[in-house]
């Protein structure tokens, strides 16, 4: 049985910096000999198309996971134009059109990384590139009777983030800041949305040690701003000063309920988000927020659109691959400069990175005779090193619990 998607994410995770080596050292796009190796028999398309259905790029959030799939395409020795934006701007309806107009233009020859937006959508989407011959990866949602395998190779795999436990980590933090009484409110991101679901159950798990925390209102949001904003103020509105935490299921929400309550004079609110943005990350530091979560989109983008376009082009037959390969739940279990180990379904598929393998032979056969590779190479490990380690640190603080002074909250 194949385990082509397995080793591919194993080997991809160690060389998610190979783009970064490049660009430093003068190169632009490199493609590196001898990382594929073709498959059995499928028929493969010729120079699919390669597109990523997502909701919009104002978002950090998503800006990160399409750029992921920009680096995947110049991999492969094409400008990152090549990779085709469908964004619905949060609509369903707007999702599914996208990609039927797209799977017409490309004739069904395209590879397609796809957030269908919300979970009943996702059946459409892939009926309708499967119809077209196309192939596809979706992330993030789906109906639970919804399996790639039930598509032949055409729905060449499904990947989610396990949000329970963080969402249910970082609501402990936010309980422990409150003191351990108080009321909490939710804002939330699309209901049917699989993500949405789980941070609110994550909340909901940790209140059952907390019988002094209770839960006021938890309404949706749409992960975004401005809604974040305007559900905050009618939550000030309606709970007043009963409101003494808040708990955000994405970073862009809580952008909005910083702005609300700065609009009411509020300051030192203990609000906790999601997602692990940058500027999240910073707000955290600066006291602003009291803990987010790092979910890894650039490369959760990047390995999703490799793998709907190796599967298009015959590199590997996803019918052959064990049905854990094929959907499976990324669970981050670890940190550090140590390594991190992604979980991957009950029987696990554990990957790690080791940072100290990624080094100057990633690129030697392939660039070799670049004059001074070696002291290039040499000095931008060492400058990637320090700029992933002060990120991770970053990161680490992020999800750090802060206890924040008792305030009082108008």
């Amino acid at each position: 049985m194949s385990s082509f998607i397995k080793d591919f994410i194993e080997r991809e995770t160690l060389n998610r910096r190979n783009f970064l080596f490049a660009a430093a050292a003068g190169l632009g796009t490199v493609a590196i000999p001898g990382v594929f190796g073709r498959g059995g028999a499928l028929a493969a398309l010729s120079d699919p198309a390669i597109a990523w259905s997502y909701r919009d790029r104002a978002s950090a959030y998503w800006n990160s996971v399409v750029s992921g799939g920009e680096a995947f395409v110049e991999s492969l020795g094409r400008p990152k134009t090549a990779l085709v934006s469908l964004i619905n701007e949060g609509s369903t309806e707007k999702s599914l059109a996208d990609i039927k107009a797209f799977l017409a233009k490309s004739n069904g020859n395209c590879a397609i990384a796809c957030d269908p937006n919300d979970s009943p959508n996702a059946r459409p989407v892939v009926e309708a590139v499967q119809a077209a011959g196309g192939f596809i990866s979706t992330i993030w949602n789906k109906t639970d009777d919804l399996h790639p395998w039930d598509f032949g190779d055409n729905y060449v795999s499904h990947m989610t983030w396990s949000d329970e436990k963080p969402a249910e980590e970082t609501a402990r933090i936010l309980f422990e800041a409150m003191g351990g009484e108080g009321g909490v409110v939710h804002l939330g991101g699309i209901a049917a949305n699989n993500p949405a679901v789980e941070r609110l159950n994550g909340l909901k798990n940790a209140l059952k040690d907390f019988p002094n925390i209770e839960l006021l209102d938890a309404q949706p949001a749409d992960w975004d701003t401005q809604k974040g904003a305007a559900l905050m103020s009618s939550f000030l509105t309606r709970y007043g000063d009963k409101i003494k935490g808040v708990h955000c299921a994405a970073d862009n929400i809580a952008y909005g309920v910083i702005e609300a309550l700065r609009a009411e004079g509020i300051e030192n609110m203990p609000i906790v988000a999601y997602d692990g943005n940058p500027e999240a990350v910073q707000m955290v530091m600066e006291g602003q927020l009291l803990a987010t979560v790092f979910t890894n989109p650039h490369w959760g983008g990047g390995i999703s659109a490799a793998l709907a376009y190796h599967a298009a082009i015959g590199t590997f037959k996803p019918s052959e691959e064990p049905k854990e390969h094929r959907e499976f739940y990324v669970e981050k279990t670890g940190s550090g400069r140590s390594g991190v180990n992604y979980t991957m379904t009950e029987k696990g598929i554990e990957v790690t990175d080791r940072y100290a393998e990624v080094r100057r032979s990633l690129l030697s056969n392939a660039i070799s005779s670049i004059p001074n590779l070696h002291h290039r190479l040499e000095e931008t490990t060492r400058t990637l090193d320090l700029m992933t380690g002060i990120y991770e640190h970053a990161a680490l603080s992020a999800a750090t619990h802060r206890r924040l002074p008792k305030v009082a909250i108008r």
